[in-house]
């Protein structure tokens, strides 16, 4: 109910009216079950206006970090991030990973959509970059539909670093729903793991019109982080 009343009420209407941001395909997300929804990562407010925009409840695991801060900023942002659907969980890596996989297997079991970045992190450059493997795991192991989801000029809005958004129109693109049925049972061959990530990140940047760099974006990260010391 909470949850419901501030979408609905609260964060959704300010947000979306001050915004105002396009969409396209909204009709082609299942309208129940349990579903993935993947995207490009251009900017931290994607994990906001994305479950904002939906029809449906919408979950991101976002960084447990996030949900820690103190005082009445701490209380607004763990109260705005919860009204957008976000989730904390432990993103160190690891055995955190592991829990992560299982936080989100736990949400699809309960038939929510599941937002997820294949890429990891968000661009530093507004460019695609290659996609983790997790996704296709999580996909193979749920065995659910994926939608892929791309944001538009959503970093313009909010570039990394910046911390208040420019006042900007941003767009929501929907792709047709894609199968992965044929892959069941191998979500422990690490070359099909691969294959599907790859497929959904040719979707991705097929709709999006993104330049694709085969690297991680989180090692030009850390690359340009050892440069500027």
């Amino acid at each position: 109910m909470f949850y419901w009343v501030m979408k609905h009420i609260v964060v959704g209407p300010l947000v979306l009216g001050i915004f105002r941001p396009w969409v396209v395909g909204l009709e082609k997300v299942p309208e129940n079950g349990a579903v993935i929804m993947a995207g490009n990562h251009l900017s931290f407010i994607d994990s906001i206006f994305l479950p904002l925009i939906m029809r449906r409840r919408m979950v991101f695991l976002a960084k447990s970090e996030y949900f820690t801060g103190t005082g009445l900023k701490g209380w607004f942002t763990r109260t705005f991030l919860t009204a957008a659907g976000q989730l904390p969980i432990d993103r160190s890596g690891g055995k955190a990973s592991e829990a992560s996989l299982n936080t989100g297997l736990a949400v699809l079991g309960e038939g929510t959509i599941l937002g997820i970045y294949p890429e990891g992190t968000r661009s530093p450059d507004a460019r695609l970059y290659r996609g983790r493997t997790g996704v296709a795991r999580m996909v193979l192991e749920a065995g659910v539909p994926l939608v892929p989801v791309v944001m538009v000029d959503t970093e313009k809005v909010m570039p990394i670093g910046t911390r208040v958004p420019r006042i900007r129109r941003v767009g929501v693109i929907f792709g047709e729903p894609l199968d992965f049925s044929r892959f069941e049972g191998l979500e422990g061959d690490r070359f099909v793991l691969r294959s599907v990530t790859d497929e959904i990140m040719y979707e991705l940047g097929r709709l999006s019109g993104q330049e694709y760099v085969d690297v991680y974006a989180s090692s030009v990260k850390e690359k340009r982080a050892g440069l500027s010391r």
